[in-house]
């Protein structure tokens, strides 16, 4: 189902609100309380004017401060709204991305990897509880490959489909341990904006849009 996540936020216009609220009581009390003083002042002691001036120009530039501000929480609030709109041209894209968690659907589910140099070991598979459901002892040469997986697991049972993560635990010839780069791919069908950073929904699967190193055309 393709969905785009909650994209509004109100928490700092609020906070402007209330501050521009706050200040503009205390601007008019400070007011008042001068043009009370000044109407009673002794005319042989008469109060510091510049004094006075000074607070008042200091409360006019907090106000301005204030206002500055929720224009800027205003614009920032407009580019969010571009964003979430830029991001909306994901949905029915097909995205290549860095990590190891895809999708197990219709008994499919695949990896790309990258490894330096040839290295054996053991592959794992886990669901999204984090336990291994599938393992496999593999022997790999180095450079760019693609790993599948039938969605049988250890105990010859077929998985319920939903997102797993492979993991890769290998060796090269001297006994060193190989590190592989994973990439998995997949059609976007929704964007989350609900946490302030934004993630592609590929099924179960959420992905950064930092990660994404490719976009295609779904065919």
């Amino acid at each position: 189902m393709t969905e785009v996540g909650n994209t509004t936020s109100t928490s700092s216009t609020s906070s402007s609100a209330t501050s521009s609220t706050g200040l503009t009581g205390n601007y008019e009390l400070f007011l008042s309380l001068l043009t009370t003083q000044i109407q009673n002042q002794d005319p042989l002691d008469p109060l510091d004017s510049a004094e006075y001036t000074n607070q008042l120009v200091q409360y006019s530039s907090v106000e301005q401060s204030i206002q500055t501000n929720a224009n800027l929480e205003e614009m920032l609030a407009t580019l969010k709204s571009n964003e979430a709109s830029s991001y909306v041209s994901y949905l029915g894209s097909e995205v290549t991305a860095a990590g190891g968690t895809t999708m197990l659907s219709d008994g499919e589910a695949s990896w790309s990897y990258s490894i330096n140099e040839a290295a054996s070991g053991t592959i794992e598979v886990r669901n999204a509880s984090g336990a291994v459901v599938y393992s496999e002892e593999v022997s790999l040469d180095g450079g760019a490959g693609k790993f599948e997986w039938d969605g049988v697991g250890d105990s010859g049972s077929a998985s319920p489909e939903g997102a797993y993560t492979i993991g890769f635990n290998l060796k090269d010839s001297s006994g060193n341990a190989e590190a592989a780069s994973v990439e998995i791919s997949g059609v976007v069908d929704g964007v989350d904006m609900s946490t302030g950073s934004t993630f592609l929904k590929i099924g179960d699967v959420s992905v950064p849009v930092s990660a994404v190193k490719e976009v295609y055309r779904a065919t």
